[in-house]
């Protein structure tokens, strides 16, 4: 029973703390000057991925044998699917009942059935054309450098653990794009809400806005990986082998404090930060664990690995081909999240 309370408090703190750390990231972006949508791709991002990649970083680097190794290799391959299905699923699902409500408000106060509304998803998802196009250019980002990733998991040479520099430097380069391109595309910010810290001023200290941040994200570190060992003892309790519940739950508990953003934002109609994170997320995930675990594991796959992967594929070309069809809907994002069920039924026939 204690495991059951625990998910629960881990869940209700990570909530909490993300309110508190978009709050401050966004006053972050602000001091950085680094351009409204790099606040999602870069800065929001980079915190929220940050503790898993510590966990790929300590798996990789001290594990004391093969599968404690392998633990961070499954990271690496989990993260980015989990993003990919469930995170974008769960801001599309979102959507649909922030439209919902709108609906139900209208019928309310007018007490008859209210005209139909514009479709939320093309005035707050994707909004202009311009918008579009840079979801879909993250993307386009993600999807050659992760193919590179899962044909590496199935081929051995001799140099192929230095080719983890080329993720790093992969990164780098996304990293400097971002920059450049928030800042040239005019990406202005809009007025804030107080920084919780320093609730009435006007413009809160950069002292403030930093330690907000990094408390942020040390209670978010703490509470995924607390959640993270509570469903490790939970899924036995459940019928779940060990297999299983490291490669179905424990991704979708680490890549938690992305869909609470997710979540956390499109409440506050800032939908773009939303997908913004969620995309630079996925970057990440991309790039510096996969560099940490080809540097310091032998990065071979084994069928349940290359299924995330293949799946992981499957579902970005499906992003991607939406997104340049200016076609990207809520309900269209909401059926992201059917790949990863797809994926839990594939992976239950390969371990069974």
């Amino acid at each position: 029973m204690i495991h059951y309370v625990l998910l629960v408090v881990c869940a209700v703190a990570i909530y909490l703390s993300c309110e508190w750390f978009v709050n401050a990231v966004e006053w972050l972006g602000r001091r950085l000057d680094v351009g409204r949508m790099a606040v999602g791709t870069i800065l929001a991002a980079f915190g929220t991925a940050l503790p898993e990649s510590v966990v790929t970083l300590v798996a990789v680097t001290t594990g004391a044998s093969e599968k404690q190794k392998n633990i961070g290799v499954g990271a690496a391959l989990g993260g980015p699917l989990a993003l990919s299905t469930i995170a974008y699923g769960v801001t599309g699902a979102m959507l649909l009942l922030k439209r919902h409500r709108e609906v139900k408000a209208v019928r309310e106060r007018t007490g008859a059935a209210p005209a139909p509304v514009p479709d939320p998803a093309r005035r707050q998802v994707l909004g202009a054309e311009r918008d579009t196009r840079r979801l879909a250019k993250d993307q386009e980002w993600f999807l050659p450098i992760f193919v590179v990733k899962v044909t590496l998991g199935l081929v051995a040479f001799a140099v192929k653990h230095y080719l983890g520099l080329l993720f790093f430097a992969a990164y780098a380069v996304y990293f400097s794009r971002e920059i450049r391109s928030s800042r040239a595309g005019g990406d202005k910010h809009e007025e804030l809400e107080p920084l919780r810290f320093q609730r009435k001023a006007a413009s809160p200290a950069t002292r403030a806005v930093v330690a907000q941040t990094v408390a942020t994200l040390l209670v978010i570190f703490l509470a995924s990986q607390l959640f993270v060992k509570q469903l490790d003892a939970v899924g036995p309790m459940l019928g779940l082998s060990s297999a299983v519940t490291a490669l179905l739950l424990s991704p979708v508990a680490t890549e938690l404090p992305e869909v609470m953003n997710a979540i956390i934002w499109v409440r506050q109609d800032k939908t773009k930060l939303a997908l913004a994170n969620i995309s630079g997320a996925m970057m990440i995930q991309a790039t510096v664990p996969s560099g940490l675990g080809l540097l310091f594991t032998p990065w071979k796959f084994d069928a349940a690995l290359l299924w995330s992967g293949v799946v992981t594929v499957v579902a970005i070309v499906y992003l991607l081909t939406t997104m340049r069809a200016h076609r990207l809907t809520a309900g269209r994002l909401t059926v992201a999240a059917a790949f990863y069920v797809v994926f839990a039924v594939g992976l239950v026939l390969i371990l069974v």
